[in-house]
């Protein structure tokens, strides 16, 4: 049985106080699995990406705990926060935040040059199919291109688990599917677990779990028992 990679409980988020107060998350509990890929669906507003970013350490709760593997995250300091983010994290974000003035290699190296014992850029680029896109810039690449650079770069660390917020929300279904593609063959080949966010319903089917959110809970959570691959994907 594979161990839990994340684990939450009564995970709670509370912005503003009195009348305005907002509960992005409301009492949470939830388990993530070493090397799964889950997709986390709901409407705007459900909570989704504040999850997500507490789980990265990115934010803290108002109240719950998160565990990570056997550490408690909610007890971290800011610079244990920082430390985790640094050794165990992969983000990667709708939009792409590339270093303009750097190449492909360099964007990527920038994280290869800290991390504890990172895979090499060429060997992070090759893994997402741009082996002869290493010395361009950002802004000679496609929208698909600079995302899968940006994918590149998050594992490059060889992080424990990936954090994708809409990776595909500003691309089109082609380049969606390449940057789906390399998202899986990261998860398949590396055994690095996968967290997406989409509000394409459909790519719920390339993963192994489905969380659904709204108002702040979990209101369902689906096993996939056969799944499609990302090339099977209708946008």
């Amino acid at each position: 049985m594979a161990k839990a990679v994340f684990r939450t409980e009564g995970l709670t988020k509370i912005y503003g106080s009195g009348d305005v107060e907002v509960r992005a998350l409301n009492g949470v509990d939830v388990t993530l699995y070493e090397s799964e890929m889950v997709v986390l669906l709901g409407p705007s507003g459900s909570g989704k990406s504040t999850f997500l970013n507490i789980v990265g350490g990115l934010d803290t709760p108002t109240s719950g705990t998160v565990h990570f593997r056997d550490r408690e995250l909610t007890a971290y300091s800011e610079r244990q926060l920082t430390r985790y983010r640094r050794d165990h994290v992969g983000f990667v974000f709708q939009f792409y935040n590339l270093i303009p003035s750097l190449t492909a290699w360099e964007n990527v190296a920038l994280v290869t040059e800290v991390a504890r014992d990172p895979m090499t850029p060429d060997e992070a680029l090759a893994l997402v199919d741009l082996s002869d896109r290493m010395s361009h810039f950002p802004a000679q690449m496609s929208g698909g291109e600079q995302q899968r650079v940006a994918i590149a770069r998050a594992i490059a660390k060889r992080p424990e688990v990936l954090l994708c917020d809409e990776p595909t929300g500003a691309l089109d279904s082609k380049t969606g599917i390449l940057v789906l593609e390399a998202l899986a063959r990261i998860n398949n080949e590396l055994g690095t677990s996968t967290a997406i966010i989409t509000h394409n319903a459909t790519i719920q089917e390339i993963a192994h779990r489905v969380i659904f959110f709204i108002d702040g809970k979990i209101s369902e959570v689906k096993t996939n028992e056969t799944r499609i691959r990302p090339s099977e994907v209708v946008w």
